[in-house]
């Protein structure tokens, strides 16, 4: 028998998580106060309109039954992505300085996933506000607007257990409490001081208050935004790009393992096997792109030496974690380092933290099952386990996982004939579909360090921004939605 869809319940959880976007959005209102900007009354409206629409929600939704079953957690998660992309497109639009719904939507999705890909060819002719709010729907978006919720939701009345089921269907987070709101609560603590500590940094480091928020918004939430043209490239200023490349390292690891590692339990942190691998990756890449770039122009000098090393160690890390920033134009490297990019934007960072792409967790039970599949057709007879961290992975896992990499590749190919049916070239479809299921934001081309996505066309931005939104919430929970044995149960 098929148990009800609990709509009510739908239209109160959004109108709850409408309100908390209202909230948001007075933070930009300010801003363009504190700035005299014209565009304080578009803010002062689009808050209105979402405060409206989440009270709109609660109306409808009062007298809601309390439970809230995996359908109603799936639509909810992929759900209150669309819904805030949509408000948080109205200051754009309405401002007028995005020209259209399209561009709007494309830019408010790229924020709220955190994938960075802009259609804004100009940022020195974008005000102080809407600067700090698309920085801010990065912030909002990085850490998962869903981790917020479960920390906020009860004091709505709402249980947070199947909206958390729901975000994290592709991998398990480890739990650091048995209340998931509370390791809600802590994942959000350590959002919200390394945030903190980042802008107090980057001051310090001569960059000044309003850049310093911006950036560190982005960058905790491995989303890339800047307020510069491009993009960090425009500090010349070491000690800016190192701390910039310290934050992006720290926000592709688990935050659980950052829980662990400031309560004193290091062990948890050195041995824990994604940690180790993610690590090892940064470093084995960064110098094999450092001595690359040596061979295609030897005899560097020392402060050559270094801005190379500096160079690679940050683009190393930037694609890894998904972030997207650049502090060098990477196109005039060579041909092979763009292949190491690529690769890095495939790989992501950890599970559990604010990155994208297939996650090293996922690569290492691969690499692992691979290995242990050779010893099998050795040893037909013998019982050969894949471990990860001193435990057996279960095969269903593997299973998972192995599903996940087919409609992640699938998604890939559907994304790349769709952009060269649009007029897009081969090389920069592939580039912009890896780029969006990524949440990269950057990729090869027009659409490399220097570019935008203003020119592209009209149909391959609404599809870039779904594949945005399936590589946010990791595939299955948008697809989940599309079959029919959910809503039979």
């Amino acid at each position: 028998m098929t148990r009800t869809f609990n709509t009510r319940m739908v239209f109160r959880t959004m109108g709850a998580l409408l309100l908390i976007e209202a909230v948001f959005m007075t933070l930009a209102l300010g801003i363009s106060l504190w700035y005299g900007e014209a565009d304080s009354g578009i803010f002062l409206l689009s808050t209105i309109i979402t405060l409206a629409a989440g009270l709109i929600g609660l109306l409808v939704g009062r007298r809601a039954e309390s439970r809230m079953g995996e359908r109603e957690g799936y639509v909810i998660v992929a759900m209150v992505w669309v819904v805030f992309s949509a408000f948080g497109l109205l200051p754009y639009y309405l401002s007028g300085q995005v020209n259209t719904i399209t561009d709007a939507w494309f830019e408010s999705m790229s924020g709220f996933t955190t994938t960075g890909a802009t259609i804004i060819p100009d940022l020195t002719v974008i005000t102080h506000g809407l600067l700090f709010w698309r920085s801010l729907t990065q912030w909002i978006g990085g850490m998962g607007i869903i981790v917020l919720s479960i920390a906020i939701l009860p004091i709505f009345g709402l249980n947070g257990m199947q909206l958390y089921a729901a975000e994290v269907s592709g991998l398990t987070y480890e739990k650091v409490s048995p209340r998931i709101a509370d390791t809600a609560k802590m994942m959000w603590s350590i959002y919200v001081l390394l945030t903190a500590t980042e802008v107090v940094a980057l001051w310090l480091c001569g960059m000044d208050l309003f850049d310093a928020v911006c950036h560190s918004f982005s960058t905790i939430a491995t989303g890339g935004f800047s307020t510069k043209n491009n993009s960090l490239e425009f500090y010349d200023s070491a000690a800016i790009h190192y701390t910039v490349t310290f934050f992006m390292f720290v926000s592709g690891i688990n935050f659980v393992m950052l829980i662990y590692l400031l309560r004193g339990k290091a062990k948890n942190f050195l041995r824990d096997e994604e940690v180790r691998w993610y690590s090892g990756a940064v470093a084995v890449f960064a110098v094999a792109l450092t001595l690359g770039l040596y061979i295609a122009r030897p005899g560097w000098s020392a402060v050559e030496m270094e801005r190379a090393f500096r160079d690679s160690l940050f683009t190393v890390i930037s694609s890894m974690t998904s972030t997207g920033y650049t502090i060098s134009d990477y196109m005039y490297w060579p041909v092979v380092a763009w292949v190491v990019i690529f690769f890095l934007m495939l790989t992501g960072a950890c599970a559990g933290s604010t990155a994208g792409g297939i996650k090293w967790v996922r690569l290492a039970i691969i690499i692992k099952n691979g290995v242990a599949e050779f010893q099998r057709r050795i040893h037909p007879n013998a019982i050969i386990p894949v471990k990860l961290n001193e435990k057996t992975v279960p095969q269903q896992t593997i299973n998972n996982i192995m599903a996940f990499l087919i409609f992640y590749v699938f998604i890939i190919v559907v994304t790349v004939v769709i952009f060269c049916a649009s007029g897009v070239n081969f090389d920069e479809s592939i580039g912009a579909a890896v780029s969006a299921i990524g949440n990269v934001g950057i990729s090869i081309g027009q659409f490399g360090p220097s570019g935008t996505y203003a020119e592209f066309p009209t149909v391959a931005k609404w599809v870039m921004s779904f594949v945005m939104l399936i590589g946010r919430l990791e595939i299955f929970t948008v697809l989940l939605l599309f079959t029919k044995a959910l809503w039979r149960k």
